[in-house]
């Protein structure tokens, strides 16, 4: 393939081929998520909702968080 004949596009479709075969579909899937930007403002948006929180409903969250990853569904079992 000469990929200075090739359109944006057809590169783009020969690396998410390459990919793909390369790593298979989930790997291409996290390789290609490593280089998403997202969208909107995170900081700002971070600060609303963090504005909304006690300290203590933000402890009670991350309390909560860690139990349910120790104990929930896709807890390594002993």
């Amino acid at each position: 393939m000469n990929a200075q004949a090739m359109s944006p596009n057809e590169i783009k479709n020969a690396g998410l081929v390459a990919l793909a075969k390369a790593l298979g579909p989930v790997g291409m899937a996290r390789f290609i998520q490593q280089y998403d930007t997202g969208a909107g403002d995170y900081t700002r948006e971070r600060a609303k909702w963090l504005d909304q929180m006690s300290l203590d409903e933000i402890i009670a969250a991350i309390e909560k968080r860690r139990n349910y990853r120790e104990t929930g569904p896709r807890a390594k079992e002993s």
